[in-house]
């Protein structure tokens, strides 16, 4: 079905329609036009054809009240007429097409130039060659195993290649499946209520048909399109479709259409599915998207307007995993050119690069740079020596028919060049951060972190700040009341029934029964001896606890009024702060039941029920006596406090129920009663670990203050004493607006260091105070900010967070789109295991870097001093690849899989611009390098005297490898396996074996590549230029390997501090750092090589009005006219500058970015300024 294109699927079911038309009263066809209507159009629409929703139910073989029958034949059947409620994905990138994107690396790129270069010359024998007359260059040049081999260097560095871009394919494309199961896994596990066979059950979202009758509620993400039935207040959020951030009231006089994707913002109501799939209003977007992806291709320049604008304008945000059904709003694209503009400003991507990764690209093109500068003089050495003594010091003239063999001699020079460069660029680096990513991403998943993006892991080991929810990620969202003041008596824990006056629990039990949403159950619990199940609003589970917990049954009321009874309902809204209910009683008068937050509530009562159950007149200073008494010491205890009251109306005359204000008054008090939503028990502790860690810990919260004051101390958050601020949104918004109430940094800037806790905050202010942190530049680091949030409206926080954390279980669909990791189980501490791995990442990578740049660094040095005094490396280009291959991509393998220990929390966070290599670790490199030379060039020198061999330097042409050059060799790498073990550590530890064996991918790796070295050098011949050594031999290169741990200790006996003169490397500067954040805004962050490009195409642009802007000034001179042209031309000059900004990288750009609007609501918009800036 999924692959079925949408032709075929059309056609298919114009067929079925003419065979089965006659079953319904209604065809396919019909049905999509009517949802094409809006409103009073609709409604006409209706009534002409169907007479009411009624009629349309009839049509449609269901019934209201009862649903549909349920049986699988009729389900099929809808199924087969009017298809599947499932969008068919769009397809996964192919594994050819990761391939070549991995093949963009730098490095790789320059790697597959040498070898090919390599290659090439390895098969060009000259003639000429035996011409004795021809210079020769002294020394053991090659022999004839090395002219053989000359190929297996060239393929060797291809093989490298094409290890590093298998593997970097193969974790894309894994994550893309990963992400995948995940999001059907997201899929299937969301829910909707529907009506079959008078019973009320929930199905899986795919099952629904044309027909059902559904029951939407608050927080409901539309599953597909319909007609509403029966309504409460409803309010729609349809800006994912229309854009309009308006909310839309549905009702079913005025505008019965409810459409899939959109999101129930009040209320709750029944609708009667009428389209479903590809058929409803998100499924026939997609279906565009479908054809616009193929249109795109042909023709770039946005002749997408055309066929599918009609459709109110609607573009869908295609997601990186399957389609889910959320969609972000597009301005109407008009006009090809500016549209592609537009396009690529959407395409901002998320972030700016990592943070590691800005480190590393700048890293590796400082290596880059340094062995392009020593492969560059390697071979000018080498050349001038050649031709120095053998034209100036031997005098030997130039033959013509020696020019080819001169070539060889060249060429082989080269390849000495491009050896050294090969060692010198560290292309295990790519490969050792996807290793790393890849296996933490990996193992956060059992840590119940779902990555979605992959920096995001690494992002997290730098982050300063986090900003938690308190509800079901502080506590854990099971509400149970605690406490209730029932008839003037403060009762500490739940009262006995009797103590409670007959009328009095009466009302109660009504009260909380009939106003509460009937989709809020407390069911049985699953397992004996489990808590109850609670299912739908906790608040209202808790009440209906509460019910329970009095040995009343709340089941009984319900069935007494149905839901199709309740005369009016005034839902819940963050506004209004209350929900209540109109019942018409038997006598024809009305009786209205009223909960909400107390402090909201007790201010419209003017009576409460004394223990007697009898009315008593309760006057405004009662109420601040109840206030400081009874709300107080509940919210301080850490309680909700929710009030429950009721009014009575006369049946004549009718009050008019539209105006708000005056229903909601003159209310009578039942009871007021303390929910307590208790602290995870493990909280506490993962919140001390992230304050020791360095991280502040701030929670914004939409509860009262005193509630949000005393969770944060039982949390940890606050500590009694301790000079810190707990302010509600109001006096927090008061603080940070001028005159004009625009938002100012510094005023922010004074609040945000000492904030911990931000209570009844509104979604903006969590932007705002999101926004806030991250651009402040009170402190010398940028501030790194986490953000959890699960609601619908936390969108804008988490998109604008560096890592933004959506809860898995009570996340909305579309929190859990905008964010970067998904915790599987709501639970704060996850979020510290986040932390962990991301400092975990860091560390792997500078554990490898210490290791990759020891042998660089020795590796180049002998290289190039062996090929500039005895004009022949010690170490040949096979050795040197095996040496670089195996030490790269094994090491990155054995280091990067480190797993984390807690004593990674004990340290502060780096920050942006602490460099990767740091003091201690530039001493190791160096003090390993002094140690590692030292012996090599002993060997070198006087290796002979003391093994009693014969020497290997200048041995003649065609010799055989000898034992001298093999030792070297085998003892360079013995050094090396030791220095392995040394590179665990990084922060000058003295125990290097401190938990060696909890990674056994480490310990392999080191025993298998000390066999394949015995291997290389026992049996390797003439390829590796290796002879085979004697036991005793083998005994002095193990030994001299195991000094290297020895060494280890030495160098960590050296105070750091002394060392003034160690530079550290691979820091972002705060230039740089500055710079990225003003570009990031407006144009995807581009790396340090490509800003260097663009600055010289930027200069030279300008160079070039300059000279054009003079050329016209002298011009208008000569002829006398006006400046008009020069300034004309002058003008001009910026606008190329930002034509010049917009160019970004290509590699990136995906369909999916470029229709997605940048944002997805008016209060992201206001915090993304577009800034024009030139890089």
């Amino acid at each position: 079905m999924g692959d079925m294109t949408n032709s075929d699927f059309y056609s298919k079911n114009q067929r079925n329609e003419a065979n089965h038309a006659g079953e319904f009263g209604c065809t396919l066809e019909e049905l999509r036009c009517l949802m094409e209507l809006r409103g009073t159009e609709a409604v006409v629409k209706i009534t002409e054809t169907y007479g009411d929703t009624e009629g349309l139910c009839r049509h449609l073989k269901t019934t209201p009240i009862e649903g549909l029958p349920g049986t699988a034949a009729d389900l099929d059947k809808r199924k087969l007429i009017f298809g599947k409620n499932f969008i068919p994905p769009k397809k996964p990138k192919t594994f050819i097409q990761l391939v070549w994107e991995a093949l963009q690396d730098v490095t790789l790129i320059i790697l597959e130039i040498a070898a090919i270069i390599s290659l090439g010359l390895s098969f060009y024998h000259p003639p000429g060659e035996g011409n004795e007359a021809c210079a020769t260059a002294s020394g053991g040049a090659e022999d004839e195993g090395e002219a053989e081999a000359g190929w297996i260097e060239g393929a060797a560095i291809l093989l490298s290649v094409i290890c590093v871009v298998l593997v970097t394919a193969f974790n894309d494309w894994s994550k893309e499946k990963q992400f995948r199961g995940l999001q059907s896994r997201i899929e299937q596990e969301q829910k909707f209520t529907v009506i079959r066979g008078s019973q009320v059950i929930q199905i899986p979202v795919a099952e629904l048909v044309v027909g059902d009758i559904a029951q939407i509620k608050y927080g409901d993400l539309l599953p597909a399109d319909g007609v509403l039935i029966q309504g409460n207040d409803l309010k729609i959020d349809e800006s994912s479709l229309t854009g309009e951030s308006d909310q839309v009231r549905k009702s079913v006089e005025k505008d019965p259409m409810l459409l899939s994707g959109t999101h129930v913002m009040e209320g709750s109501g029944r609708m009667v599915v009428t389209a479903v799939g590809v058929n409803s209003q998100t499924g026939i977007i997609f279906t565009l998207l479908g054809a616009g992806e193929e249109e795109e291709k042909k023709d770039k320049k946005g002749k997408m307007q055309d066929g599918n604008m009609e459709n109110n304008q609607n573009k869908a945000k295609q997601q990186d995993g399957a389609a889910a059904m959320e969609m972000q709003p597009l301005k109407s694209a008009e006009g090809g050119e500016g549209d592609d503009k537009d396009k690529r400003k959407a395409n901002m991507h998320k972030k700016e690069k990592s943070v590691l990764q800005g480190k590393l690209t700048k890293l590796a093109v400082q290596i880059g740079k340094a062995g392009l500068v020593m492969s560059a003089i390697t071979v000018i050495i080498l050349v001038l020596y050649f031709t120095i003594e053998n034209f100036v010091i031997s005098k030997k003239p130039w033959l013509p028919e020696c020019t080819p063999v001169y070539v060889q001699y060249f060429v082989k020079f080269f390849i000495i060049g491009v050896t050294v460069l090969v060692v010198a660029v560290p292309e295990g680096l790519p490969l050792a951060v996807t290793i790393s990513l890849a296996y933490s991403v990996k193992k956060m998943m059992k840590d119940n972190n779902l990555v979605r993006h992959l920096d995001a892991c690494e992002t997290m080991g730098n982050a300063t700040a986090i900003c938690s929810d308190k509800t079901g990620t502080l506590t854990t969202n099971r509400m149970t009341v605690v406490q209730a003041y029932i008839g003037d008596v403060h009762y500490k824990e739940i009262p006995d029934p009797d103590s409670i006056a007959a009328k009095t629990l009466d009302l109660l039990v009504h009260a909380i029964a009939i106003n509460s949403a009937y989709t809020t159950n407390v069911l049985p619990p699953e397992k004996e001896g489990g808590l109850p199940r609670q299912v739908g609003n906790k608040t209202e589970c808790g009440l209906l606890g509460f019910v329970l917990d009095l040995k009343q049954n709340y089941q009984t009321v319900r069935e007494q009024m149905p839901e199709e009874k309740l005369y009016k309902v005034y839902t819940f809204n963050s506004v209004r702060k209350s929900m209540s209910t109109v019942t018409k009683l038997p006598d024809d008068s009305f009786r209205m039941y009223s909960k909400g937050a107390s402090e909201i509530v007790l201010k419209k009562c003017s009576k409460i029920l004394n223990g007697a159950g009898e009315l008593r007149v309760f006057r405004p200073r009662d109420r601040d006596e109840m206030v400081k008494k009874v709300i107080e010491p509940m919210a301080c205890d850490g309680l909700r406090t929710i009030c429950v009251a009721y009014r009575d109306f006369p049946s004549e005359p009718e009050p008019d129920w539209e105006s708000e204000n005056d229903i909601l008054s003159d209310l009578t008090c039942i009871c007021v009663v303390g929910i307590e939503d208790p602290v995870r028990p493990e909280v506490p502790e993962a919140i001390r670990k992230c304050q020791r860690a360095g991280i502040t810990v701030r929670m914004v919260t939409g509860d009262n203050i005193n509630t949000a004051r005393a969770i944060a101390i039982k949390c940890g958050i606050i500590h009694p004493g301790e000079d810190f601020l707990c302010i509600e949104g109001k006096e927090f918004n008061r603080r940070i607006r001028n005159e004009k109430g625009e938002i100012e940094q510094e005023r922010i800037d004074k609040i945000w260091p000492k904030l911990r806790v931000l209570a009844r905050s509104s979604p903006t202010d969590k932007h705002t105070l999101v926004k806030g942190i991250i651009d402040s530049t009170q402190v010398e680091q940028r501030q790194v900010v986490a953000v959890t949030g699960d609601g619908t409206n936390d969108g804008p926080a988490l998109k604008k967070a560096d890592v933004g954390f959506a809860m898995g279980i009570a996340g909305t669909d579309v929190a859990k789109e905008a964010s970067d990791i998904i915790l599987t189980d709501d639970n704060f501490s996850s979020i510290v295991k986040a932390v962990m791995w991301g400092r975990n990442v860091y560390d792997s990578i500078s554990k490898f870097l210490q290791f990759q740049l020891t042998v660089n660094v020795v590796a180049v040095i002998v290289a190039f001093t062996g090929a500039c005094i005895t004009q022949d490396s010690p170490l040949k280009a096979v050795q040197m690849l095996w040496v670089n291959l195996i030490m790269d991509t094994f090491a990155s393998l054995a280091l990067a899989t480190e797993p984390p220990t807690e004593s990674l929390l004990l340290r502060k966070p780096y920050g942006r611009n602490k460099p990767l290599i740091s003091r201690t670790m530039m001493k190791n490199i160096l003090g390993h390098a002094v140690y590692q030379l030292t012996l090599i060039f002993t060997l070198l020198f006087v290796g002979e005297k003391m093994f009693e061999i014969d020497s290997g330097r200048n041995a003649p042409l065609h010799s055989p490898p000898s034992e001298h050059y093999t030792i070297i060799f085998n003892t360079f790498v013995m050094m090396q396996l030791f220095n392995e073990i040394n590179a665990r550590k990084i922060h000058g530890e003295r125990n290097v074996f401190d938990g060696i064996f909890r990674n056994p991918i480490f310990c392999t790796i080191v025993l298998g590549t000390f066999a394949v070295q015995i291997v290389i050098v026992q049996f390797g011949g003439k390829p590796f230029s290796c002879s085979p050594l004697e036991l005793d031999q083998w005994m002095w290169c193990v030994f001299i390997g195991l000094g290297e741990l020895v060494w280890g200790q030495v160098i960590a006996t050296i105070p750091t501090s002394r060392l003034k003169f160690l530079k550290e490397a691979g820091g972002l500067t705060l230039k740089e750092e500055v710079h990225e954040e003003e570009m990031n805004e407006d144009v995807e962050e581009i790396d340090h090589a490509e800003r260097e490009l663009r600055r010289g195409q930027i200069l030279w642009f300008r160079g070039l009005n300059r000279i054009q802007t003079q050329i016209e000034v002298v011009n208008t001179f000569k002829s006398g006219t006006s400046f008009q042209g020069a300034l004309r031309r002058q003008s001009s000059v910026t606008s190329q500058n930002q034509d010049v900004t917009n160019i970004s990288s290509p590699s990136h750009v995906s369909l999916s970015n470029a229709l997605s609007s940048p944002t997805s609501t008016p209060a992201a918009a206001a915090g993304h300024p577009r800034r024009e800036g030139i890089p």
